[in-house]
């Protein structure tokens, strides 16, 4: 038993060198192709399945143009639930990845984004009321700073909380990953910016989102390990609804959105262009896969095969009917969990009607077909059956593919991940200092 533990632990350390090896080589590739620029951002998606990179380049006026696209397959091993099970194995994924986007995009890339996924990423709406003493005196900005930063610590306490009983009692370190304004009223009378104003008592509703120490460093690791610049690091489901609303053009919008990757569905549910809070769990394009496996006694590869045939009406016939049973089992599964999620927001009076997907897991059309025929919806807050579609790329605001390669939804996240760490750049180099600026500052981590 020893010398098999020896053995696996020497497998792992060969692995180690051998992708730092490697992980040089292609650094070396890529810093040779000329001096890195403050005009370009990488996006990097470490997903279950897949990892993507986009090379962004921001114009002028505040787009983005992918100009290179990477993707590499992941391991069974390298990813568990949405997190980093192996960093050596997901180092070597990255750089694989970053540098086909950057043979593409012809430049060197140093400042990226990356983003988080899993059950254990906490995100929620937490609104505070705070009664003012002197309700004649205007609030400035240090008294904003006091209350964003009074909802932060109250929202950091709830996600801890609600992590200890997950884990059975178990307390877990975790850092602030997102945070966004959601509204703010004064003396029951919405505004966009509140410094100024005067008033007895200030309700304000921020979004934070909260990830576990532990799978944040494993990020920061992986960076590290790219030679990369880590400007943010982004909950990804908050990453698709940056992508979905963009800047004014949709400040509006209400929807569902749903990121179905290989090993967890990612909910961020937005009303009247707020970001009203973030739900995960543990199912997502690999449960699927394991449940052909499971029915029809294959090893994952070959149930992963007819999962794709099935997918893409490939598959023949006969084989057709065993095959969506299997599927159909999962998807009861899947939509058992949609609704345990979206139960979760009752302080709306009622949910929108509208829901988009993207993902990997969203080609599974059956999935669409669930949500589309049955009537899951009936015991939530909906005012009608919800309308269900998957998000286009064209829908990402701001964000222009040049490349020709983003043809569907499975980017939709790795372009939301290019609006917010275009969100931080601007943060950090805007010199206007205006108030909103300085607001959204002290939101940033």
């Amino acid at each position: 038993m020893l010398n098999k533990f020896k053995s696996v632990g020497l497998q792992s350390a060969n692995k180690l060198v051998s992708t730092s090896k490697s992980k040089l080589q292609n650094i070396r590739e890529r810093v040779a192709k000329g001096p890195d620029t403050d005009d370009y951002i990488v996006a990097l998606d470490i997903g279950t399945e897949y990892v993507k990179a986009l090379i962004g380049k921001v114009n002028d006026d505040g787009d983005i143009d992918v100009v290179g696209v990477g993707r590499k397959h992941q391991g069974l091993t390298d990813m568990q639930a949405g997190a980093i099970a192996d960093i050596a194995g997901v180092v070597e994924n990255c750089d694989e990845a970053l540098n086909e986007a950057e043979k593409q995009a012809g430049v060197s890339v140093r400042s990226a984004i990356i983003g988080i996924a899993g059950e254990l990423v906490k995100g929620t709406t937490t609104t505070i009321k705070v009664a003012r003493k002197t309700s004649d005196k205007t609030i400035d900005l240090a008294e904003m700073e006091q209350i964003i930063r009074l909802v932060q610590q109250r929202a950091e306490q709830r996600a801890k909380a609600q992590l200890a009983w997950e884990m059975g009692g178990k307390e877990v370190a975790i850092r602030l990953v997102n945070s966004a304004l959601v509204s703010i009223e004064i003396d029951g009378y919405p505004v966009t910016n509140p410094i100024g104003f005067q008033g007895k008592d200030v309700v304000i509703q921020l979004y934070t989102a909260f990830a576990p120490t532990i799978h944040i460093g494993a990020l920061e690791k992986t960076a590290e390990e790219l030679d990369l610049d880590l400007i943010a690091v982004a909950a990804e489901p908050f990453a698709v609804a940056r992508a979905v609303i963009g800047d004014k053009q949709n400040q509006n919008l209400s929807a569902i959105l749903m990121d179905v990757g290989g090993g967890t569905t990612d909910i961020a549910v937005i009303d009247n262009g707020g970001v009203q809070g973030t739900e995960m769990f543990g199912i997502g394009g690999r449960a699927y896969t394991h449940g052909v496996g499971r029915d029809l006694g294959l090893d994952f590869e070959d149930a992963e095969n007819l999962k794709i045939a099935f997918a893409n009406n490939q598959l023949a016939p006969q084989k057709r009917p065993s095959v969506e049973s299997a599927l159909n089992k999962t998807a009861d599964v899947w939509v058992s969990g949609i609704e345990l999620a979206l139960g979760e927001f009752s302080r709306l009076d009622h949910l929108p009607h509208r829901m988009f997907l993207c993902g990997g897991g969203a080609s599974l059309s059956m999935l669409l077909d669930q949500l589309e025929s049955t009537d899951w919806y009936k015991t939530l807050p909906f005012t009608r059956r919800p309308s269900v579609n998957l998000i286009r790329p064209e829908q990402v605001i701001g964000i222009n593919d040049t490349t020709g390669k983003i043809k569907d939804h499975t980017y939709i996240t790795s372009m939301g991940l290019l609006r917010v760490g275009l969100d931080t750049m601007q943060l950090t180099n805007s010199d206007n200092g205006g108030i909103r600026e300085k607001l959204d500052r002290m939101l940033s981590v």
